[in-house]
């Protein structure tokens, strides 16, 4: 039997079911894609009781029935007799940009934010009730060795020898971490989430790091110093960013468009229509980059109006951007380019 794929069943109201903390936590994590035997290294639940918590959860209708025998999951341990190579992989599990290579468990797709919203509310009023009254060494004591619920609930610590001890739990995993660094905002409780490599390198854990206030501008630096231009950039214009980590990302873009690869630098400028030359005042282009802008056809006003406007255009740039349709239809624009300091001599004759 092919392994088993749980899938919630979104016809039903969870808020009416009688879930348990311990259920709510495995229900978040179902996104249809994740198999039964790689649940045990996402959750930190042993095979046995996720076995038991699958079974509750279809008898419940939770779940959608299994393909066959729907009246039971099958054993969450075993894996499939013969395991399919990278070709055979399906392509949700093969796409995420952000996995590490490793043996690491790809980074599944968040839950929806109902399911997340509610699990997250019970572990933050099981931490709150019962274990915020503890003293903190005994948390520090009890999260080295605790089991779910307590796991993810000891996540809402502000404490940052508590995440420490979180984090040197071996059933601690991705959803443990990303719940720290929702949540957590303590720059030492960040660092020692990021000190594991594999959580690090996390799509989930990166999303929620750069949006959390605390993060320090020399974490963000160590962890975004050699991601793609483009995405630093998207990061610089991300509303829901802090703006101390946006401007961290602006100097850090300016840094990296210096030494970057020049394919990432015209990806840049192509993809944000120019917009993004505003924030790069000052910083030239090697040949390289020159020539691979000149070989493109240019039919975006908005793009060549703002190259028009980059000082440190190349003097080649603008004589190939003078010999495009699109500005021979349009004298507004031919009359900018004209008028760039790099501009031809002749162009500028042309214009007087």
């Amino acid at each position: 039997m092919a392994d088993w794929k749980p899938k919630p069943n979104l016809t039903v109201d969870f808020k009416r079911l009688s879930l348990s903390a311990e259920e709510g936590f495995v229900l978040s994590r179902l996104d249809g894609h994740t198999s039964a035997s790689q649940l045990p290294a996402l959750t930190g639940l042993p095979p046995e009781r996720l076995q038991a918590i699958l079974a509750r959860l279809l008898a419940q209708g939770a779940l959608q029935p299994a393909p066959t025998e729907p009246s039971a999951p099958p054993p969450v341990a075993a894996p499939p007799p013969e395991l399919p190579t990278l070709d055979a992989l399906p392509e949700e599990l093969s796409s995420d940009s952000e996995a590490p290579e490793s043996s690491e468990e790809p980074s599944e797709p968040e839950p929806s934010e109902d399911e997340s919203a509610e699990a997250q509310g019970n572990y933050r009023k099981l931490f709150e009730t019962r274990l915020h009254p503890l003293t903190e060494d005994e948390r520090k004591a009890r999260a080295h060795g605790a089991d779910e619920p307590e796991l993810s609930a000891f996540c809402f610590d502000p404490v940052p020898g508590v995440i420490k001890a979180v984090m040197e739990n071996p059933r601690t995993g991705l959803a443990h971490a990303r719940l720290i660094v929702r949540h957590h905002r303590n720059p030492v409780g960040l660092e020692a989430v990021c000190a594991r490599a594999a959580f690090a390198a996390d799509g989930g854990v990166r999303r929620w790091l750069v949006r959390n206030p605390q993060l320090p501008s020399g974490l963000f630096r160590r962890l975004w110093s050699n991601r793609r231009l483009m995405e630093l950039h998207k990061t610089t214009v991300d509303r829901d960013i802090p703006e101390g980590t946006r401007r961290t990302a602006r100097e850090l873009l300016r840094q990296r468009f210096n030494t970057g690869p020049s394919e990432e630098k015209v990806e840049l400028i192509l993809n944000t229509e120019g917009r993004t030359l505003a924030s790069l005042t000052g910083l030239a282009v090697d040949g390289k980059t020159a020539a691979l802008l000149c070989g493109r056809t240019y039919r975006s006003p908005m793009l060549i109006q703002n190259i028009a406007r980059w000082s440190a255009a190349p003097p080649a740039l603008i004589a190939h951007l003078l010999k495009q349709e699109a500005v021979r239809r349009q004298p507004q624009l031919r009359l900018l380019l004209q008028r760039h300091p790099n501009a031809p001599a002749d162009a500028r004759r042309g214009e007087r």
